[in-house]
Order: structure tokens, then C-alpha cells, then sequence
């Protein structure tokens, strides 16, 4: 007898196959002498549309709503039937004995293999593969402490119990706002209230008043010095005269001097940053190299999957196991090349100190930090995107293995004009940690941080004199510093990551239970869910972005009038959360939770329906529908212009520019693709225009171009993006999002 392993893709699938000795190419699988290895392509299967209940539901009307089935049924998804097809086979054949779940693991990836089990009524036993990463030594030590899939069956209801929860509140939602003011909205627990995040900013920038502050700066004998208040310990002041009059009373003295009144130095001890989670990762890559939280999980996947470098990148985590410490010195063996080389080798050559700082059992659920593997690193067949992710997980890494990085602190106090004045300095002692940095990117810059004199004391270590208690300096020059308090910063990709990870500055209640449910539950969405659901926020022509800003449209602020109260409190995402964890620990029962969600979902329609508000496309053009005649509605994508068609079931789009990475030669900036015309034309925002011939032989000419294969293969991706329809189903409409 053999037992079948169902991996959730292909990659993954031949990687396992590969080190079962599984050879034999069969429909859909690979087979060898004990196992036979089948896959999923992500989900084969999945909740049913709400026709396929009744079909009242094929024509969007508000009187057939609420949809609440009295059970929820499970349909093969038609692009992939084929493969589901080939796994059903290898399920039911006669000398299979058992499965061996081996699809992603957590959530979503149990649901994706239960959910094919369910659907083809195969009921064999089932075993568990729980690996965090699939280097050819993780799969086999995975396979020889399987677990029983028992253990699992909680997980799974939780995992049920989310799909089943999003479909009756997103489903729902979306048709009734839909078909209440005819237009293509949308609504759920995760997208809403990230939506209301940003519309709060929005306000408190547009109620924001700019106050000018002041502040003194003095020099003395080399020493520059900042006047600070006594009691709070600002350097800032609203109050002129306060300035003025102390900078008049030190100018006025004979012979201007501060006493220094106290010299104080101290050894401060600086400890790496923690090890990456992929939110951290998603916001650091955002700020660095400017990549989309999506793009950035995606190059973690290629990492993960095809060259088996880094551990699963899916984790909310950033800390590793006890039983991850005695694999760390085959890590640094794996990763001692190229810039590493020197590092890694010092840590190698002297034993490993840990900590709970980085080791923490407590603090690891499914998985643990994002870390390199034991796998043999070829830097030399990465992409310039994956080499980049690669490196700053490896410097985390390594970095977290080193010595805090040590420095002197000198704090010097004295008085003058009776006030208060500080200065400052650092001396490094031992990089420690930061020496395994080669570049000036602080890990972990917050965008959102601008801490209290900034703007004067400027960055970087000071070297201060030596100096006693008692002595005098002769002032050389005191300065009055203006400056304006700022509005806050409107959210880019990581600083919304960052958001949705902890919202609870966002919440109305301030409830200090449901506070701490969302830092437990880790905020809205889940680590693998916030890219796509900022992608859809996007896609759905909610929010745009202007430069690296995020911005609301008319279309999201006008869908925040409308949306019922509760879908944009973070405060029920969070409670949502808790009870799935209930669930997947046997504290809660699925169908009790479902209960209260068909409740809920009542509530929210007949909110909807008894609205007052009104809704009216703001971005309407005069230009027609090809195929029903309605007007069309200009939009902005992420990365593009387009015209869409108003109506829902008409679905029509057109790309009318995309921006590209091609630079103007003029101003250098960014031109948008226009795809109107006989031929694509490049367009800049000062004026320059070339057309798409021009720009390669110029390229050609420069030493540069690109090749007429790549231009070819955007072109198609434009057109097919052109041609795909918005949203002819609800199916659609919530394609891609899990919340």
C-alpha cells in the first residue's frame, strides 16, 4: 500500500517528490515505491456562488437578500478542474491507504487540502506534514515525526468557519450596497476599516493647524548647546516672548557664559533589532526599495519555494524555537559567501550566545521568524528583487548572532540666563551588530518617526570635550530657532502595513479588552492576507496612489458614508479573530459562531436598506461603452489611467496610460505609456513625449534598450488587463480577498 501526499503546489509537490524518490510521471502526480505525490494549484476548491443555491440569486436584487443558506456547498473551481480531476483519482485509488497533508502550514493551508477531501468524499486516514521550510533536510525529518491529522481538525473548523463567515458578511454587504445605489461597491471586515484608517487621517489632516514653535541654540567653546525646559524637558516653546526675552538676558550679561552644572557619561548597551516577520520585512523592503507589500511576499516565495534559502515567509513571528538553536551554525555554514563571508565566519569560529530576545517558545504559534536555511546559497541565480530580500534577511540574521553594539552617552548640563541648557554627544565604543551592515539603512526606520529637535541637533555621534562640573564657557553665539509642527504623514504601503498590524489608535470605543484582543490576534487581517487586501483596495478603485501616498478616491469616501457602522471598526475584525482561535483550540464550536455571523449579517442588509445616503460617480466622463452605451468612469489603478465602464454587469475596461520605469531625458522622472494611437507613446509630466520606436533606438543608441520580446510581452499583459472584465459575478468582486 502506498500513502498519497498532497502538497498545495507544484513546485513544493516536486521538491517533496524529489526526496521521496518519487520518479514516475503519472496525471497530475509523481510516484515512487511507498508515496505517491500529488498537488493543488492553491485552492481547487471553494464556496459556492450564491446562484448556485437558488436562482432567484442569478439577478442581483435587494429582495432576495439576506442570502443564508442553510448550508454552505462546495464547488470545483473551473480553471483548475483538470488538476482537481487528476487528485481525485490518486485519492480513490485501491492502493492508497492513506494522505499525508503536506499544503502550507497554517490556516489556509489546511483549509486548501480539507476542503478537496470534503469535496471528493474521500474519508482514508490522514497524517500531517508541519514543516517551516523545504530544504531537502526539513522534508525528510517532517516525514519521519508526522502527526496525525486530528490534531488538525480544529484548525480546519476555524479555518471553515473564516471562509464561511467572509462569504455571508462580504457577500451580503457587497450585494446589498450594490444593488441599493447601483454602482460596484464592496464591503468587508478587513477592507473596511482599513479604508476608515486612512479616511481618519485624511480628516486630521485637513482639520490640522500648523503652530510655529521656538527654540535657543548656543554656542560655547565648540559645545553647541539647546535650551530645555525645566519641567517637561521639550526643547520647544509656543510662546516667543519666552524665547526672546532668555535670549535678551544672555546677550544682555557683561561677559556672556553658561556654567556647566553637571557632566554625565554612560555606557549604553544597544541590541540588534529583532528577526524578520513578514510585516516588518513587507514595510522595510516598502521603505528601502520601494516594493509593494505583495511584491515583496512574492520575492519571499521564490525564495522559499524554488531556491529554498529562507524559511516560510508567512509569519507573524520573530522569534525562533529552542529546537531551531542547535541547526543556527549549519545557517551561518550556508550563508558564509560573498558579503557574508567575514561575518558569518566570526560567528562560526566561537560559541552562540542566545537569549529570549530572539528564543522564545512562548512566542511562536504555526511558525517562527524568517531566517536563512541550512540550504547551499547560489547568489548568482537570483533576481536583483530576490538577492535584495535575500540580503536583508540574512544581515537580520547575522546581525541578531552579534554583540549589542556598544557606545559612551556624555550628557552635559549647565545654566545660563538662569535656564536650562543640555548638549549631547556619542562615542562608539563597538559596533557590535552594526558592523554587519555595509550601507547607512537604519533596520526598522519608522517613516512616520520624527523625533524632537531633529531638524537642529541634525543625526549621527558627536565627540564632546572633556569638561567639570563648575567651569565656565564663554558664549560665543545664541540663536533663535523657528520651526512648524507638521500634519501627520499620509499612509504609504508600509506605514498601512504597520497600521492594519496594530490599529488600535484607530478605534472609537478605546475599550481596553478589545484593545488587547486585536494586539493578541495581530490586528486586521493576518500576515498573509494584508498585501491582498491593500492590492484590492486598489484594484477596486478605492484608494489610489499619488507618488508613494496613498489617497482616498471619491468612490471609497463615498462608500464610508454608506457602509453599516460596525464593518469599519477595527474592533469587530478583532473579535472575529479571537473566536476563530477558540475554534482552532476547541474552546468554541463552529456552528455557535456561524450563528451569531447569519445574525449579523441580517442586521447589516437591513441597515443597508432603510440607508438615506445617495451615491453619484463623481469621476464620470463623456465617453461611451462600447458594448452597453453607458457612460464611463475614470479611474486610477496602482500603476495605471483607466476608463471602466459604470455598469456592474457590463464589466468593460480600457488602459488608457500605465506608468513605467522608463526616465525622461529631460527631467529624469518616471513617464507614463499612453496606449492610445497607431503606436504606444512615452509621456512626461514637463512635456517631453516620444513614441515607442524613438525611445529604443535612442536606448539602442545610449548602450541600454530593452528587447523587443520584453516590450511585446508588456504589451499583451496590457491588452489581456484591457480586456478582463471588473466584475461580472460577486465571485469576482471578492476574488483574491482573505480576510
Amino acid at each position: 500500500m502506498k500513502s498519497l501526499v498532497l502538497a498545495e503546489k507544484p513546485s513544493v509537490a516536486r521538491d517533496i517528490a524529489r526526496v521521496l524518490h518519487c520518479s514516475v510521471k503519472q496525471n497530475g502526480a509523481l510516484e515512487g515505491s511507498k508515496y505517491i505525490v500529488t498537488w493543488a494549484l492553491g485552492h481547487l476548491v471553494t464556496l459556492a456562488d450564491p446562484e448556485a443555491y437558488d436562482k432567484k440569486y442569478e439577478k442581483w436584487e435587494m429582495s432576495t437578500l439576506p442570502m443564508i443558506p442553510e448550508e454552505q456547498k462546495l464547488v470545483v473551481i473551473p480553471q483548475t478542474q483538470k488538476q482537481y480531476k487528476a487528485v481525485k483519482t490518486q485519492l480513490f485509488r485501491n492502493d492508497v491507504n492513506e494522505v499525508i497533508i503536506a499544503t502550507d502550514a497554517g490556516r489556509e493551508g489546511e483549509l486548501v487540502a480539507r476542503w478537496i477531501l470534503e469535496k471528493s468524499g474521500c474519508r482514508k486516514p490522514i497524517r500531517r506534514l508541519w514543516i517551516s521550510s523545504v530544504t531537502d533536510k526539513a522534508i525528510r525529518e517532517g516525514f519521519d515525526s508526522l502527526k496525525n491529522g486530528k490534531e488538525y481538525d480544529n484548525l480546519y473548523r476555524a479555518a471553515a468557519a473564516r471562509a464561511e463567515a467572509d462569504w455571508l458578511v462580504g457577500m451580503n454587504g457587497t450585494r446589498a450596497l450594490t444593488c441599493k445605489y447601483n454602482a460596484q461597491l464592496s464591503c468587508g471586515r478587513v477592507q473596511t476599516p482599513t479604508l476608515a484608517m486612512i479616511s481618519k487621517r485624511e480628516e486630521e489632516i485637513k482639520s490640522f493647524v500648523p503652530q510655529e514653535y521656538y527654540g535657543i541654540s548656543l554656542e560655547a567653546e565648540g559645545v553647541r548647546f539647546l535650551w530645555r525646559d525645566r519641567k517637561s524637558g521639550s526643547s520647544r516653546t509656543f510662546r516667543k516672548e519666552t524665547a526672546e526675552e532668555l535670549i535678551s538676558k544672555i546677550k544682555s550679561s557683561s561677559n556672556p557664559s553658561i556654567e556647566i552644572t553637571k557632566v554625565q557619561k554612560k555606557k549604553k548597551l544597544v541590541p540588534s533589532p529583532g528577526l524578520y516577520d513578514l510585516t516588518t520585512l513587507q514595510r522595510e523592503a516598502g521603505q528601502r526599495y520601494g516594493y509593494s507589500p505583495k511584491e515583496t511576499l512574492n520575492i519571499m516565495q521564490r525564495l522559499y519555494e524554488n531556491h529554498k534559502v529562507l524559511t516560510y515567509p508567512r509569519t507573524d513571528s520573530r522569534y525562533i524555537t529552542k529546537d531551531i538553536v542547535p541547526t543556527l551554525k549549519e545557517r551561518l555554514q550556508a550563508v558564509r559567501i560573498g558579503p557574508y563571508r567575514q561575518a558569518a565566519g566570526a560567528l562560526l569560529v566561537k560559541p552562540i550566545h542566545t537569549d529570549k530576545s530572539f528564543v522564545n517558545d512562548a512566542k511562536v504559534s504555526d511558525h517562527h521568524a524568517i531566517i536563512p536555511t541550512e540550504q547551499f546559497v547560489q547568489l548568482e541565480h537570483m533576481t536583483n528583487e530576490e538577492r535584495k530580500i535575500y540580503d536583508m534577511v540574512v544581515r537580520r540574521f547575522l546581525s541578531v548572532l552579534s554583540e549589542p553594539s556598544e557606545y559612551e552617552e556624555a550628557t552635559i548640563e549647565g545654566t545660563a540666563g538662569g535656564a536650562l541648557f543640555t548638549a549631547k554627544g556619542e562615542i562608539i565604543k563597538n559596533p557590535g551588530w552594526r558592523a554587519v551592515y555595509s550601507d547607512a539603512f537604519t533596520p526598522e526606520e519608522d517613516e512616520d518617526d520624527e523625533p524632537e529637535g531633529k531638524e537642529w541637533q541634525g543625526r549621527g555621534s558627536v565627540s564632546l570635550p572633556e569638561l567639570r562640573q563648575g567651569q565656565r564657557l564663554i558664549i560665543k553665539n545664541v540663536q533663535l530657532k523657528t520651526g512648524k509642527t507638521t500634519p501627520p504623514r499620509r499612509f504609504t504601503e508600509s506605514t498601512l502595513l504597520a497600521a492594519m498590524e496594530n490599529p488600535v489608535k484607530y478605534m472609537e470605543t478605546r475599550d481596553s479588552r478589545a484593545a488587547k484582543t486585536l494586539g493578541e490576534t495581530g490586528g486586521l487581517g493576518t500576515v498573509a492576507t494584508r498585501a491582498d487586501i491593500i492590492d484590492k483596495l486598489f484594484s477596486s478603485f478605492l484608494m489610489e496612489k499619488r507618488g508613494n501616498e496613498i489617497i482616498l478616491t471619491a468612490k471609497g469616501r463615498q462608500l464610508l458614508t454608506l457602509v453599516p457602522e460596525d464593518l469599519k471598526k477595527p474592533e469587530l475584525t478583532a473579535s472575529w479573530e479571537m473566536k476563530l482561535t477558540d475554534i482552532a483550540s476547541g474552546k468554541l464550536k463552529q456552528q455557535a459562531f456561524l450563528s451569531e455571523i447569519k445574525s449579523y449579517t441580517e442586521e447589516i442588509v437591513s441597515e443597508v436598506k432603510s440607508g438615506q445616503g445617495t451615491y453619484r460617480h463623481e469621476n464620470m466622463t463623456n465617453k461611451i461603452c462600447p458594448n452597453c452605451g453607458r457612460h464611463l468612469l475614470a479611474v486610477n489603478g496602482k500603476n495605471s489611467r483607466m476608463l471602466v465602464c459604470q455598469d456592474r454587469e457590463c464589466g468593460y475596461r480600457e488602459t488608457i496610460a500605465r506608468t513605467t520605469n522608463a526616465r525622461c531625458p529631460k527631467c529624469h522622472k518616471k513617464m507614463e505609456m499612453l496606449v492610445k494611437g497607431k503606436e504606444e507613446t512615452f509621456v512626461c509630466v514637463c512635456g517631453y513625449k516620444e513614441r515607442l520606436s524613438a525611445f529604443q533606438e535612442r536606448r539602442k543608441a545610449e548602450g541600454g534598450g530593452i528587447k523587443k520580446s520584453e516590450v511585446q510581452k508588456y504589451l499583451k499583459k496590457q491588452k489581456e488587463e484591457a480586456e478582463a472584465p471588473i466584475n461580472n459575478s460577486l465571485a469576482q468582486a471578492l476574488a483574491g480577498i482573505k480576510l
